[in-house]
C-alpha cells in the first residue's frame, strides 16, 4: 500500500506529541488551529487508526501513536541531518575532492591549489594521484577521480574534455653546453647533442617525437621517467633535454640552463577531462576555478623563466 506522507504532516505529529495540545502545537507549527486538525485528520486516515486520545483537558498518544511517535523522530532526524549535509557540501564546508594530474602538474601547480583550497575549505577532504596520461584518464573512466589534468591519451572522446593551455618546450642544459649561449633553440640545434629521453609512454616523448624525427641526435641511453632524474643526468653533463615549461621548476638549479625552443608548433596541450554527463560537486567545481585562476599566474612564470633563460644564456666573459 502506498503511503502519501509529507514532511510537514510528520513534523505537525510530532510537534503535537510532544505539546499534548492542540492550540499550542498549531501555533509551533505557524498554523491555524483548523488547519492543524486537519493535518492530524489526514495522517489518522492514512494510518486507519486514532493516534491521539483527546478529551476536554489533554491530548495523548495511543500506543499505535506511541510506535509511530519513535519512528517519525527518527525519520525527521535523519532527513535533517541528510539535508545540513547537503548544504555543508553545497557551502563547501565537507566533501571530497581527487584529482589525477601529469607529474608535471602534480609536483608544483597542484600543490599550490591544494594548499589555497586546503586554506578557503579546511573541511574538503583532498586526494592527489599523479601519473602519465593514460593512468590519468582510467582513473577518471574508474570514478576515481572527480576529473583530470592531463594531456591527450587513449579513448579520449568518452570523456568530457576541454583545452586549458598549451604547454611550450624548453631546452635545458648544462651551463658549460656549447648551446648555453643560445637566447632560443631550434629543433636542428639538437644535430648531434646527446638527448635524454623521457619514457616512451609520456605525453613529453610523444610530442617529441615527431619534431626530432629529421634530426640527428645522439642518444644518451638515458630514458627515465621521473623529472628530478632528468635534472640531475643534465646537471652532470651526461646529455640535454626537451622538457615542457610546466616542468621548469625542476630544473632551478646554478649549473643548468633553460632556452624556448622556437617552434611554435611544438606545444602540449593540458586539458581538463571529466566523464560524460556527470556533474561536478561544488567543492570539484570551487576547485577548477581555483585552478583556473592560477594557470595565468604560471603563464607569467614561463615568461619570467624565458626572460631569466634569456639573461642566463649571455656568454660570460668566455
Amino acid at each position: 500500500m502506498a503511503i502519501n506522507l509529507s514532511i510537514r504532516v510528520l513534523r505537525a505529529f510530532v510537534v503535537l506529541a510532544d505539546c499534548r495540545h492542540f492550540t499550542r502545537a498549531a501555533a509551533r507549527c505557524h498554523l491555524s488551529q483548523s488547519a492543524f486538525s486537519q493535518l492530524i485528520r489526514r495522517l489518522e486516515e492514512e494510518a486507519g487508526t486514532a493516534l491521539f486520545n483527546r478529551n476536554t483537558r489533554n491530548v495523548a498518544l495511543t500506543a499505535e501513536g506511541e510506535l509511530l511517535a519513535d519512528s517519525a523522530r527518527r525519520l525527521l532526524a535523519d532527513i535533517e541531518s541528510s539535508f545540513a549535509e547537503l548544504k555543508d557540501r553545497t557551502a563547501c564546508r565537507k566533501g571530497r575532492v581527487a584529482v589525477a594530474a601529469l607529474p608535471s602538474l602534480a609536483a608544483d601547480t597542484m600543490p599550490r591549489v591544494f594548499a589555497a583550497c586546503r586554506r578557503r575549505f579546511p573541511g574538503v577532504a583532498l586526494e592527489l594521484f599523479d601519473g602519465l596520461s593514460d593512468r590519468c584518464l582510467e582513473l577518471v573512466r574508474q570514478g576515481r577521480v572527480d576529473f583530470a589534468l592531463t594531456a591527450p591519451g587513449s579513448r579520449l572522446a568518452e570523456f568530457d574534455s576541454r583545452l586549458l593551455l598549451s604547454d611550450s618546450f624548453h631546452l635545458v642544459c648544462h651551463r658549460d653546453h656549447p648551446l648555453a649561449s643560445k637566447r632560443r633553440a631550434g629543433m636542428q640545434d639538437l644535430a648531434g647533442c646527446e638527448l635524454i629521453h623521457f619514457a616512451r609512454t609520456s605525453s613529453v616523448r610523444q610530442h617529441l617525437e615527431p619534431a626530432l624525427a629529421d634530426v640527428p641526435v645522439l642518444h644518451s641511453g638515458f630514458e627515465v621517467e621521473h623529472l628530478a632524474t632528468v635534472a640531475g643526468l643534465v646537471a652532470n653533463g651526461l646529455g640535454v633535454s626537451v622538457v615542457p615549461a610546466l616542468t621548469l621548476f625542476q630544473f632551478r638549479r646554478p649549473e643548468l640552463v633553460a632556452i624556448p625552443v622556437d617552434v611554435p608548433a611544438l606545444v602540449r596541450p593540458i586539458l581538463f577531462v571529466q566523464r560524460k554527463g556527470i556533474a561536478l560537486s561544488p567543492p570539484a567545481a570551487a576547485m577548477v576555478k581555483m585552478i583556473e585562476a592560477m594557470l595565468p599566474v604560471r603563464r607569467a612564470a614561463r615568461q619570467r623563466a624565458r626572460s631569466e633563460a634569456g639573461r642566463a644564456a649571455t656568454p660570460r666573459g668566455r
